[in-house]
């Protein structure tokens, strides 16, 4: 692809200039913009040719043709590369190779492709439609969780066919296995423990001297008051 004129290769007498620090010129002389452009040590660049007169800016080119290749490349960088998969089946396909063949649909749209989904019919199956269509249900339901039907179930000569397409969830979170076992909640030391257990009942090994607990033996009674009645 050819790239815009620059400085000389300008042949039209006026153009209208765009400094480089983005403000209007004006239409101008080519000569004179050109002049402009080489006291500031940059290029004057046609930015619009089908424009009358031409636009033109003042520009460093070699800046401009870096940076325009650097976002060209990282626009390349987050394009999606998606692919038609094809997955073949029969109308008697047999359970254990239609698991096989689900297998790799979720495979395929795991990664980001679409899949074409295509029973063919051979002889007289193909009175029996509804036989292709219950395998290409079984197929959907067994990968609703990873996809959605772009295409329904159509006949294409002697083949049916749909395509499935990805679910954006499907690729980026894939579910996680939540580790084994490991406490419930958080642990550590808590202070005294006063538990069932212990001599006093609920009172516990923690408990203040002399306190009952449920069921426990009751701590030792206090000495009567000297002015007691004996």
């Amino acid at each position: 692809m050819q790239g815009p004129r620059i400085n000389h290769r300008i042949r039209v007498p006026k153009v209208r200039v765009v400094a480089a620090d983005g403000s209007m010129l004006g239409e101008l002389d080519t000569h004179e913009a050109l002049r402009m452009a080489r006291e500031a040590n940059l290029d004057l660049v046609e930015v619009n040719p089908k424009a009358f007169p031409p636009v033109c800016k003042i520009m460093d080119f070699g800046k401009f043709k870096y940076e325009e290749k650097k976002r060209t490349n990282e626009a390349k960088k987050r394009q999606a590369v998606v692919e038609l998969k094809e997955i073949k089946l029969r109308p008697k396909t047999d359970i254990h190779d239609l698991e096989v063949k689900i297998a790799h649909a979720r495979r395929f749209l795991e990664e980001g492709n679409k899949v074409k989904i295509t029973c063919r019919f051979r002889g007289r199956e193909i009175t029996h439609p509804e036989a292709a269509e219950k395998q290409l249900h079984a197929v959907v339901d067994r990968t609703r969780d990873l996809a959605i039907v772009e295409l329904s179930p159509r006949m294409e000569g002697r083949n049916m066919t749909l395509v499935m397409a990805p679910l954006v969830k499907g690729m980026q979170q894939r579910a996680r296995p939540r580790p084994a076992g490991g406490p419930s909640g958080p642990s550590g030391p808590s202070g005294p423990v006063t538990g069932h257990g212990g001599p006093g009942g609920h009172g516990g090994p923690g408990a203040p001297a002399g306190t009952a607990g449920h069921g426990g033996s009751a701590g030792p009674r206090p000495a009567p008051a000297p002015n007691d009645a004996r």
